[in-house]
């Protein structure tokens, strides 16, 4: 896995954005309330420790870790693994492959493939597959549900501080210069709701969910691959098969990879005769 570093990138742009909006009609300092903080983000954090058992709460750290890492999965690769595993195969024997797993480094693949070579009946291994496929998804979805609730709650506990700040003001109406602003303390709360709501915890749950979404995408892929191999099925017709989960865009640059492969290699066989 690699850093993924536009998350990052997208919330630090999004808070200079904000500020310097602030800056230039106010001060920014009058935007900075810590009780509104407290109320916003502990309040709510409270909220999520009576909606989910305290170990999801505990694996909030972990799925951070999945938000700023990029899939390595290059399914325009997977595709030329798999026509190559299934010319091997057909030569060589389902046996031969088991050299190839040591250079392998995604486990699901791996557990999979060595199903085939261990000849376990192709509905065992897809029935398998597909559970562990299953197993993932719940466990990547309670963290999106952890962040989308967290989404839904940070406005609410805003619009709450925003509440406390108008029954404060309103008992203490013998000042008039004090409304407005006692009345500008009351509705930041409900910018910090809105800002981390819209700007952290739903952001972060809509790219969890894309990243899940992609991890299945990828291992139905792998599924296809390994019944084809195991099938016996001419690497051609697998590859053709395979293409069909590539995008336009890696269609095309898995087309002009593997022209370029064989010119290579015909330019090699010329240099060699």
């Amino acid at each position: 896995m690699k850093k993924n570093m536009l998350p990052i990138i997208g919330t630090v742009g999004g808070l200079i954005l904000i500020f310097w909006a602030i800056s230039i009609d106010s001060e920014i300092k009058s935007f900075i309330h810590g009780v509104s903080m407290i109320i916003t983000i502990l309040g709510s954090f409270c909220a999520l420790m009576i909606s989910f058992p305290f170990k999801t709460l505990l694996n909030i750290p972990n799925v951070m870790k999945m938000l700023l890492a990029t899939p390595q999965d290059n399914k325009g690769e997977l595709v030329r693994l798999f026509s190559d595993l299934s010319r091997k195969a057909r030569m060589d024997g389902l046996l031969a492959l088991e050299d190839d797993i040591a250079n392998m480094d995604n486990e699901f693949l791996i557990s999979g493939l060595q199903m085939v070579i261990d000849g376990v009946e192709p509905d065992i291994i897809k029935k398998i597959m597909d559970l562990k496929i299953d197993t993932l998804e719940r466990r990547h979805r309670t963290g999106q549900d952890v962040f989308n609730k967290w989404g839904e709650l940070s406005p609410a506990f805003g619009m709450l501080g925003t509440l406390i700040g108008l029954i404060a003001m309103l008992a203490n109406l013998e000042d008039p210069s004090a409304i407005g602003p006692g009345m500008a303390t009351a509705l930041i709360t409900t910018f910090y709701g809105s800002l981390t709501a819209n700007l952290i915890f739903l952001p972060i749950a809509n790219n969890l969910s894309e990243q899940t979404d992609e991890e299945i995408y990828v291992g139905e892929m792998i599924i296809d691959g390994l019944l084809e191999i195991q099938a016996g099925s001419n690497p051609r017709l697998l590859e053709e098969k395979l293409i069909t989960y590539l995008s336009p865009e890696e269609r095309r640059e898995f087309e002009a990879e593997k022209t370029q492969a064989e010119a290579d290699s015909m330019s090699g066989v010329e240099e060699y005769e």
